[in-house]
């Protein structure tokens, strides 16, 4: 059983992480952040294929579409638990697929003063991450109740 505090820090996870895909879902809208994703998206063995179907700015609204979404669902699950499961699986999908960008994109480690740094906008995922799997961990383990 959690307590008040648990519950309280729960919580405002899960809208924090809410609130970042849904922010950063509707930036993807704009033609500045679809330039921004492309070295991300072209250098990714799961998403390259995605400029061969879709212009710079369908790909980026796409995926800002999917990030509104997943961040709606997992909001909704401070009201509705049954989104539970497929908000915390979604929004682990998305962290797991952003965190790889450090390993995909050329270029995005450097040495600085011989300590490796990198595009810490990435890096920042690593406690969404936790987020979304507390998320599919608190609603697969139990029967959640399916009235509204």
């Amino acid at each position: 059983m959690q307590n008040k505090i648990s519950t309280l820090g729960y919580n405002i996870g899960v809208f924090g992480t809410a609130l970042i895909l849904i922010w950063i879902g509707l930036f993807k809208f704009t033609p500045t952040e679809a330039a921004l994703i492309k070295p991300l998206v072209e250098n990714h063995f799961a998403m390259n294929w995605l400029y061969s179907l879709l212009s710079l700015q369908a790909v980026s609204n796409l995926i800002g579409f999917s990030e509104i979404v997943i961040g709606a669902l997992l909001f909704g699950t401070l009201y509705w638990p049954q989104l539970g499961k497929i908000a915390g699986i979604s929004s682990t999908v998305i962290f797991i697929t952003t965190l790889s960008f450090l390993i995909t994109t050329p270029g995005v480690w450097k040495l600085v003063d011989g300590f490796p740094v990198t595009d810490f906008f990435l890096v920042k995922d690593i406690p969404y991450l936790a987020v979304s799997l507390m998320v599919w961990g608190n609603y697969s383990k139990a029967k959640v109740d399916t009235e509204l």
